[in-house]
């Protein structure tokens, strides 16, 4: 039987710990991003794009680059095909 507190990070990438910060890091980034969308809704000239701009971004970690084994496997590609195209530059 697996653990249930190791499984889900490990389908991910990450140890418990590294899942227990990414968690932490998303949940405060969407508490802010909610405190900026009330205070918008009294001051409309306040935060205009600080929820939209927090969306993105957390769309871009948790969706995009949530698993850290394929975002490392894409980094070191691009790391190769960017150092290749170099090579035609010079």
């Amino acid at each position: 039987m697996e653990n249930p507190f190791t499984q889900h990070p490990a389908n991910v990438g990450e140890s418990y710990f590294e899942h227990l910060g990414m968690a932490a890091s998303f949940g405060w980034r969407m508490i802010a991003g909610g405190l900026a969308c009330m205070v918008h809704g009294i001051f409309p000239f306040a935060f205009e794009k600080t929820a939209s701009c927090a969306v993105a971004k957390l769309h871009d970690r948790m969706v995009t680059n949530r698993d850290r084994r394929l975002s490392q496997s894409v980094n070191a590609a691009n790391s190769i095909s960017n150092n290749a195209s170099m090579d035609f530059v010079i």
